[in-house]
């Protein structure tokens, strides 16, 4: 009952962690339907290119073999003998179906893996697969049902394709009788490579049907519960409580790097009260005036203090201050269209100072 709370629970679709973390542990959607497709095919296009070669290595070797018969010796060491040629020629006429149905295997996962990964995490050792009530609830569960249904469902499927192409020329077989050993191999090619493009067919449909529900099943397996989600947000972004006094601090840091910036400005525009921007221009640094602090509330007053306590102007020019606050950055130099205003607060400071412009 635990179990099944726990699955309907995992209501939020797979992220892309959960299924990179999936796939490195070699855990992916595969159809065994879409591999048995493609070694099919592999298999027809190696009879189709090899087939006849085969077929007459195999009458050579018969014909070979049949035609020593009385010269062979029933001892150890002929009987050895004629194992290892009869084994040498069998590996000639099979190594080529052999290698395409390796190859076709082989391009079949790569398809569904989308290229070659490697993961040793499937060779670890599991104890609980060995639990016997484990395996025995594996052997019945639904999963193993449905691959038992569909297997039989092949079978049958197979089966009848396999009936219904001989039986379409089963008037070919009886003239069989008067043909020689060659004509009925090509004849039994025939047939079978027939039958093997029809299954062919079948299979691509099959294939076509069962990955995209293979496809869902993985991605169903792998959903996650909504604490889970919270969980991986958490380890992928950090704990937000963490990010917070972060973010606090590192505000803390700039505003003391802002407030240390203060006694070097030239002038402190004000609100008069709200708000309070620190204004300094250094012609050998730049071109024009930067703003190096600004603030409301407590931190307008901390800077109007600061300004009061280094003897430094503070001008009261609302619409000015308002528009600096809003739309310079600290650091920032004064955009032009505020030249003006400022150049005037600027000029009305040096005349105070006693200073000159260059």
């Amino acid at each position: 009952m635990a179990e099944e709370v726990n699955v309907d629970q995992k209501t939020e679709e797979a992220s892309p962690k959960r299924i990179q973390e999936a796939e490195e542990r070699g855990n992916f959607a595969h159809s065994r339907e879409l591999t048995s497709a493609f070694v099919l095919l592999a298999a027809i296009l190696a009879f189709a290119i090899a087939g006849g070669y085969s077929t007459r290595h195999l009458m050579g070797t018969w014909r070979n073999l049949l035609s020593q018969s009385h010269v062979i010796q029933l001892n150890m060491e002929d009987m050895q003998r004629l194992l290892g040629w009869v084994m040498e020629n069998s590996f000639t006429v099979l190594s080529p179906f052999l290698f395409a149905i390796l190859l076709g295997g082989v391009i079949a996962n790569l398809v569904q893996t989308g290229g070659v990964r490697f993961s040793m995490h499937p060779l670890l050792p599991r104890f609980h697969k060995m639990n016997p009530w484990n395996g025995f609830k594996r052997l019945f569960s639904r999963t193993a049902l449905m691959e038992l249904f569909k297997s039989l469902f092949k079978v049958t499927l197979i089966s009848l394709i396999a009936y219904f192409t001989i039986k379409g020329r089963f008037d070919e077989i009886p003239p069989m009788m008067g043909m020689s050993v060659g004509q009925i191999l090509i004849f039994m090619g025939q047939v079978g490579l027939e039958i093997m493009i029809k299954v062919l067919v079948a299979m691509i449909f099959l294939a076509f049907v069962d990955y995209p529900f293979q496809r869902f099943t993985y991605l169903k397996n792998l959903r996650m519960t909504k604490q889970e989600v919270k969980d991986e947000r958490k380890d992928t972004e950090g704990d937000p409580q963490t990010k917070q006094r972060i973010r606090n601090v590192q505000l803390e840091m700039m505003k003391r790097r802002m407030m240390a910036a203060v006694p070097e400005a030239d002038v402190v525009v004000t609100n008069p009260t709200h708000i309070a921007v620190a204004i300094q221009y250094d012609q050998e640094k730049s071109d024009a005036p930067v703003v190096v602090a600004k603030g409301k509330g407590v931190v307008a007053e901390k800077i109007r203090a600061l300004a009061k306590e280094h003897d430094i102007p503070v001008v009261e020019d609302k619409p000015l201050a308002r528009l600096l606050h809003k739309t310079v950055e600290i650091g920032q130099t004064i955009p032009a269209h505020l030249y003006k205003a400022v150049a005037e607060i600027m000029a009305y400071v040096y005349r105070l100072k006693g200073k000159t412009r260059v």
